[in-house]
C-alpha cells in the first residue's frame, strides 16, 4: 500500500522570501509562514495560537520568485501545498539538531495582497495569477489584516 506525504497550509508570510543561489546555478527559496488558530479558553476569552512553519522551494518555483515573476512579501496571505521534510545537521558545538520544513512543490498561491504600509520594498501589484484549474474553495477565505500574528 502506498503512503501520502502532503501538507496544505493557509497563512501569512512572516518575512520576505530569501533566495539562495548555489554555484551550480540552482536556487533555493526559504520563508516562514504563520498559521493561527483561534479558540475560546475556560474564561470565554479569545485566544490565538500561532504556529510557525519553515517553507523551502527549489527549482522552477524558486526561480520564479527569484526572478520577480511572483512578488511575495511579509504579511501576504498564502495557500501552500508541499511535503513534510525533516533533516538533521550538527551545529557548531557538535550537537545534532533536527529541522522540519515544508518542501513547497505544487503550488504557492497569493490569496490576498499585503497592505501598502506592511512592506515598502515590494511592488504592490499582484503579478502571479493562479491557473483557472487551481481554484480552491479555501482560497476564498481571508483573515482580516488586523489578525496578523506578528
Amino acid at each position: 500500500m502506498a503512503s501520502l506525504n502532503k501538507v496544505i497550509l493557509i497563512g501569512r508570510l512572516g518575512k520576505d522570501p530569501e533566495i539562495t543561489t548555489f554555484e551550480s546555478g540552482n536556487r533555493k527559496m526559504s520563508v516562514t509562514l504563520a498559521t493561527t488558530e483561534r479558540y475560546r479558553d475556560r474564561d470565554n476569552n479569545w485566544v490565538d495560537q500561532t504556529e510557525w512553519h519553515n517553507l523551502v522551494a527549489w527549482g522552477n518555483l524558486a526561480n520564479d520568485i527569484a526572478d520577480k515573476r511572483r512578488n511575495y512579501a511579509k504579511g501576504d496571505m498564502m495557500y501552500v501545498e508541499g511535503r513534510l521534510r525533516t533533516r538533521q545537521y550538527t551545529d557548531n558545538q557538535g550537537i545534532n539538531r533536527f529541522v522540519t520544513e515544508i518542501q513547497v512543490d505544487k503550488l504557492m498561491q497569493l490569496m490576498s495582497a499585503r497592505q501598502p504600509s506592511q512592506s515598502s520594498n515590494a511592488p504592490q501589484e499582484q503579478v502571479y495569477q493562479a491557473p483557472a484549474a487551481a481554484h480552491d474553495p479555501l482560497a476564498a477565505t481571508s483573515m482580516p489584516q488586523d489578525d496578523l500574528p506578528f
